[in-house]
């Protein structure tokens, strides 16, 4: 059968309708994924077109799977980072969603505080089990949505829960129907999707979910999970593995909207950035995110990249307020004791930071050299130097300025007092053999020790 889509404006065929394949034995993609060796990553050759929707969001998981990393947060850290969420998302509502765990008081009184502060972005939705009284929960918390596990691959539903593959459809679609039933909009995570037969189970379940929807008039969304990381963005690669593949099959043999469609991937092989910029690209509208990227094993998508790839890709931040970025990575530091890594981009104390000497000497005559934007402007962090041999009186000065965020009648010149002794001790370090650069730990015990803790804001 011949449709025009609505999507191309084409004449295409209507007739691929797949069936469940309900298998006796289940397909672990041995070819793929034998466990003793690295992953393998098969091309096929096949392309499918790039459709990025017309409105693309970031969603977060930072209270619910970013807490399964951490120390559990407590209800005022959470309500202290949902406003700081909220700030940097700006008007428009960028970061769209936040989900939260409903199971104990203390979940429900941090959605409640949340809730109580009136704001529009991010909307708070819950993950929960797919029983009658969790989604009754979700109802009574006047929660709209909800997240409930929908393992995809055999390796799930043969090697956990025991199940064949028509048992475990007919077990989430019991599970959808109780959502309905409570008037709660289900999200359907589609957990180890790049492990999952996709035409085999994945689509023969999702149409049925659509289908469900449709008789229901309550709307599904469908988060794709690349629970492993095993995610690859590349054009030509075969599925399972093929993130554009994934996206592209979903909408386009499951009729799901970009709207309702999601990307929720992890860091394992360093690709949880580019995989989920890669479903943007392919048509999903959601990405889905956690704070600083913190999350199961290597951690999730950081949802502070993917502010700056949807401001690369739209040419705008939209309303975004980047500053906040600072803020929330200080707030991890001061309040919740979390050590950020030094060079992760944009959070890490070093991400701006120009160690070699050559490159300090350029970065002070003009930083637009070696800095990768105005990172005073957009992250409130100016770039600075490392201290290091040949630094100078004036890279000293400048550096110190820098780390204390002096302010324009606070900063020290090079004549400075301070400024001058300090480098007499790097020299007297440099002339005993050291060859590594200065610490940043050890100039600020050094600067301690000189300026008998007068130097304004140490």
């Amino acid at each position: 059968m011949l449709e025009i889509s609505p999507k191309t404006n084409l004449l295409e065929q209507k007739s691929y309708r797949y069936s469940l394949q309900d298998v006796a034995e289940p397909n672990l993609y041995r070819d793929i994924y034998d466990y003793e060796s690295v992953p393998r990553i098969p091309f096929n050759h096949r392309r499918v077109p790039m459709g990025m929707p017309e409105d693309i969001w970031i969603t977060d998981t930072s209270f619910r799977d970013g807490q399964q990393a951490v120390d559990p947060y407590t209800v005022d850290q959470i309500v202290e980072l949902y406003k700081l969420m909220s700030k940097l998302g700006g008007p428009y509502g960028i970061i769209r969603q936040t989900e939260f765990f409903a199971y104990s008081e203390k979940d429900r009184e941090a959605i409640r505080r949340c809730q109580d502060l009136g704001l529009r972005f991010p909307e708070i939705t819950t993950w929960i089990r797919a029983n009658r009284d969790d989604f009754k929960l979700v109802r009574d918390l006047g929660i709209r949505e909800t997240g409930i596990l929908v393992s995809c691959s055999d390796y799930h539903i043969f090697k956990k829960m025991k199940l064949t593959r028509s048992q475990a459809m007919k077990k989430y679609l019991d599970a959808v129907s109780l959502a309905f039933e409570s008037d709660v909009m289900p999200r359907c995570h589609l957990e180890d999707v790049t492990r999952a037969d996709f035409y085999g189970f994945v689509v023969p379940f999702v149409n049925e979910l659509m289908k469900m929807s449709r008789d229901a008039g309550i709307p599904v969304r469908i988060r794709a999970c690349d629970t492993m990381g095993y995610g690859v963005p590349y054009p030509e690669v075969a599925l399972p593995r093929s993130v554009p593949g994934i996206i592209y099959g979903l909408q386009h043999y499951s009729d799901v909207e970009s709207s309702y469609l999601e990307w929720h991937g992890h860091n394992d092989f360093y690709k949880a950035v580019a995989n989920a910029t890669t479903a943007w690209l392919y048509g999903a509208s959601g990405v889905n995110c956690s704070l600083l990227g913190i999350g199961e094993r290597t951690g999730n998508i950081p949802l502070e990249a993917m502010c700056f790839e949807y401001a690369s890709l739209r040419g705008s931040l939209d309303g975004m307020d980047p500053t906040v970025i600072t803020e929330i990575a200080e707030y991890f530091k001061r309040e919740i004791g979390y050590e950020i890594p030094p060079m992760t981009p944009f959070v890490g104390r070093a991400f701006n930071m120009t160690r070699a000497g050559i490159h300090a000497d350029g970065l002070m005559k003009d930083e637009e050299i070696y800095n990768i934007f105005n990172t005073a402007k957009l992250l409130n962090r100016p770039a600075t130097v490392m201290i290091g041999q040949n630094s100078g009186l004036a890279g000293i000065a400048y550096w110190i300025n820098q780390n204390y965020r002096l302010t324009a009648d606070e900063m020290l010149d090079k004549t400075h007092p301070l400024v001058v002794a300090l480098k007499a001790w790097i020299d007297e370090q440099y002339a005993g053999g050291r060859v590594a650069s200065m610490s940043t730990h050890e100039l600020e015990t050094k600067i301690e020790e000189l300026s008998h803790g007068q130097l304004p804001r140490l």
